[in-house]
């Protein structure tokens, strides 16, 4: 471990001890130590599982769940410590050169291949992060908050301070670790959606409209190339806003009944007044600042006319501006425009502005005005930089969009012609596009325009939104209607669906009005539920094969949204090599993906992790737009794909075998805290799209989260070995399988994914919750499984050890394992007594809060939920 980070862990650790003997006297904290060296003992083969869960078991139920509490804060600190070095670490690469996997590097890269096609890959990027509300965050708001006033103090402590501001950082730092570990972990009360908007805003208010003018300014840098760094600022810049921000919060009424229409009005309210607060304020602030007088930098006949006019309409408020600054017209112009942003969020009328065109219009005026007095500094600095802001977040902030089943759509429409009495879910169907309507009035057509049809199996489930909508006749909203292609057979039949679609007269209507954009939406989650991990990933990958030779016989500008999870299992893992793995073609400058739960706050939560984080993706985008990278990938696909073919049937014949077997599902609740997570209350959307108790109906957020907590992770690799054995006569012929993965970027994501996903498994303590299930023959078949896929993963990747490439992430994981093992063997002992059954209320209270407790930690040391 790195001398910095060990510093801050025996800090926080040091800290979080001393709260612990304050709390409970000597005694929580002798038993905190001794479960942890009796795991550390267990994984160094020293002690038995059988011994650390007698020790478990020694313990009241009260001291089990303060133990599971100190473990659990003990991983928020780890977490925070690690963030902050992964900050120190991000610094220290930033020596002045190009840093790897930056925009700057890939700019230099398609730059000296000299095929000329930079500039045209530059002008059609498009990154579109899409925020859902997909319950994967675990931690409560107000642990949330707790642990960033800590981060604030560590960084204090960290910034070389004087003896006595130490002493006083440190005295607050054990005051609000202290505070944290007396803070309840989980929550009491059920989310609501809107619960959910307000969360999602804390990023954009601490971490997002502050960071995008940085990430355009250094792709600004990187496209000035060799010209002298003096005149980036003091020149129009070459970088345009490339980032749209989107949310399903407030929208995504897909199996969530509380999403309603006047839920999602209210969600997009809620956005426009923090946007509008943080234009206001930005705007003020560069006003204030912008002293320029008109003695040396003389305002322009057009900014003067603006200022006259204004001062025609609103005499008092210019009055008093030009008396606090007089003979500054820049400055005056800018303070005039902060208050009509205030008059635009406060919805008065006389003063607001009509739109974001308006308010870009006066700042282009200011602009153009400095540039022309000879001042390009002040025209190129913080104006452009507020300009960047208007043109990414407009007054509406990030673009909702409204999600919802196919079923509903076709029972609704079925309904309306016939004229009869219309169910309470038609009127809500037909409230919300009423609701999309005023939304476009309101702030225009790109705050929320995009309507997503879940489980879209024909061209018939689009045509139906487009008919509810048209019979709202002159009150209709302008949509887009975008299929959503979930299952392994609906991934199939994608390209024959949008043939139909192009039939739609509606359809049509749109490709001409929007230069013949279109979008369509692939599911990860519920294709890996249904066909394991390996053979999902290879059907995702036919279809945006498909699509993209689609799109190019139809001269259509497509562009795919991958609905990605945060977990293995789920789409996830570093979204540059995801990137850098699709079908050559489908990516074509454009990349939007879903950002959801815990990977909000993971990647959007400190500036300088979410401007890497948003470099990292661009970069990947440019280089996966280049005929270079395309073609190596097209090359690649064309020679492995017969092989990966047999993987993949091989993969998910196991995977359909297991999940098939006669009460699987009753097997899987039993062997896993499946029921219990609702209890955590980490969303307002039910586990479950209907009230039936089988897998089909079952999320793939709950699914996965299941799989993490038993430390079985076998959403992210199960199947895999076995269609690794039969192509490689059971590790006897690795050859070709060993040059596939060094060759095609596919199949080596395929593989690093599984790999990580068994470096966060642990056989030991999943062989003790399968037993629970109380059947061996599953749980044989599963470890047999993890064994055969352990064992070819590292044959094929020529690793000794999981993740031997990846240091920084394997050193986390080795150091994590034995205090997630603590909490594990916590969970056993509540999870085993409520399976036996237990009679005493009070008892099954205490048995439950210990359980839930243990969730909640074990997703903050795997740092995954689902």
């Amino acid at each position: 471990m790195p001398e910095p980070l060990r510093r801050d862990v025996r800090l926080l650790g040091a800290m979080l001890g001393d709260s612990l003997v304050e709390y409970g006297g000597p005694g929580l904290l002798d038993d905190v130590e001794r479960l942890r060296h009796a795991v550390i003992s267990a994984r160094r083969g020293e002690a038995g599982g059988d011994d650390v869960a007698a020790l478990v078991d020694g313990w009241s139920l009260e001291r089990a769940g303060q133990v599971a509490r100190a473990f659990t804060v003990y991983f928020h600190l780890t977490n925070l410590a690690e963030e902050h070095h992964r900050i120190r670490t991000l610094r220290e690469r930033d020596t002045g050169g190009t840093v790897a996997g930056s925009a700057a590097a890939a700019v230099e890269e398609i730059r000296a291949a000299g095929d000329g096609r930079l500039e045209a890959v530059v002008e059609g990027l498009e990154f579109r992060p899409v925020f859902t509300a997909h319950p994967t965050e675990a931690r409560r708001r107000a642990v949330v908050t707790a642990i960033q006033r800590i981060s604030d103090l560590l960084a204090r402590l960290n910034g070389d301070p004087g003896a006595s501001e130490r002493e006083e950082t440190e005295r607050s730092l054990r005051e609000e670790i202290d505070l944290l570990w007396r803070t309840a972990l989980r929550r009491v009360s059920q989310m609501d959606p809107l619960d959910e908007v307000r969360t999602a805003m804390a990023a954009f208010d601490e971490t997002i409209f502050r960071v995008v003018p940085h990430v355009y300014r250094s792709l600004d840098r990187a496209l000035e190339g060799g010209a002298d760094a003096g005149t980036l600022g003091a020149r129009p810049p070459k970088a345009r806003p490339y980032l749209r921000f989107g949310s399903w919060i407030g929208g995504d009424r897909d199996g969530n009944p509380y999403v309603t229409a006047q839920v999602t009005r209210d969600a997009v309210m809620i956005q426009a007044d923090h946007v509008l607060r943080a234009l206001e304020a930005a705007c003020a602030r560069i006003g204030r600042e912008l002293t320029v007088h008109e003695s040396t930098t003389p305002a322009s006949g057009e900014l003067l006319n603006a200022l006259a006019a204004a001062r025609t309409a609103h005499p008092r408020l210019l009055g008093e501006t030009a008396k606090r600054s007089p003979g500054e017209p820049h400055r005056q112009f800018l303070l005039h425009a902060a208050a009509r942003i205030s008059a635009t969020r406060e919805r008065d009328a006389d003063l607001a502005y009509a739109s974001p065109e308006e308010l870009l219009a006066d700042l282009r005026a200011v602009q153009d005005s400095l540039a022309a007095a000879g001042a390009p500094r002040q025209a190129y600095g913080r104006v452009q930089q507020l300009i960047w802001q208007v043109e990414t977040f407009g007054f509406h902030l990030a673009e909702l969009e409204i999600r919802q089943h196919s079923e509903l759509h076709e029972k609704a429409l079925e309904e309306v012609r016939s004229g009869g009495a219309r169910s309470e879910m038609t009127e809500e169907i037909l409230e919300t596009l009423r609701v999309v309507a005023w939304i476009q009035r309101r702030f225009g057509v790109r705050a929320c325009h995009r309507y997503i049809v879940s489980f879209t199996r024909s061209a018939e489930d689009i045509a139906n939104v487009h008919a509810l909508a048209e019979t709202l006749g002159d009150g209709a909203p302008v949509l887009d209607v975008i299929p959503l292609f979930e299952t392994g057979e609906d991934l199939e039949r994608a390209p024959s669906v949008l043939d139909g679609m192009l039939e739609i007269p509606a359809v049509r209507r749109r490709l001409e009005d929007t230069g013949r954009r279109l979008e369509v939406m692939l599911g990860y989650s519920d294709s890996a539920k249904q066909l394991g991990p390996t053979s999902a990933t290879l059907r995702l990958y036919d279809t945006q094969e498909a699509l993209a030779a689609w799109a190019a016989r139809n001269d259509v500008r497509l562009t795919l949204f991958h609905g990605r999870g945060g977990s293995l299992g789920r789409g996830g893992g570093p979204a540059n090599r995801a990137i850098l793995a699709q079908a050559p073609g489908s990516v074509a400058g454009r990349f939007k993906v879903t950002e959801q739960g815990e990977v909000i706050f993971a990647r959007y939560g400190h500036a300088e992790i979410a401007k890497r984080h948003v470099e990292q993706v661009t970069s990947a985008v440019l280089l996966a737009s280049t005929d270079g990278v395309q073609d190596r990938a097209r090359e690649a696909a064309a020679r492995f794909r017969p092989l990966a073919d047999k993987i993949s049937e091989a993969a998910r014949g196991a995977f359909r075998s297991l999940i098939e077997t006669e009460d699987f599902a009753v097997w899987f609740a039993r062997v896993s805290p499946l029921e219990e997570i609702a209890e955590l209350r980490i969303g307002s959307r039910p586990a479950r799209r209907k009230a039936a108790r089988g897998l089909e109906d079952l999320r793939a957020i709950p699914w996965v989260f299941a799989w993490t907590q038993t430390r079985v992770n076998l959403p992210g690799w199960y199947g895999l070995g076995s269609g690794l054995a039969a192509v490689s006569d059971d590790g006897r012929d690795l050859a070709e399988l060993r040059e596939a993965y060094e060759a095609w970027p596919l199949f080596n994501t395929l593989l690093d994914n599984a790999e990580m996903s068994l470096a966060k498994s642990d056989r030991a303590i999943a062989e003790r919750y399968l037993a629970l299930g109380e059947r061996p023959e599953l749980s044989e078949t599963v470890l047999t499984e993890y064994d055969r896929t352990r064992r070819l993963v590292l044959a094929v990747t020529g690793h000794d050890r999981l993740l031997e490439n990846r240091r920084v992430l394997s050193r986390a994981v080795e150091l994590r394992n034995p205090y997630v093992d603590a909490l594990s063997h916590l969970q056993l002992r509540a999870l085993k007594a409520l399976r036996a059954g237990v009679r005493d209320d009070t008892e099954r209270a205490h048995l439950e809060d210990l359980l839930l407790l243990s969730v909640n930690g074990v997703a903050a040391g795997l740092q995954n939920t689902g």
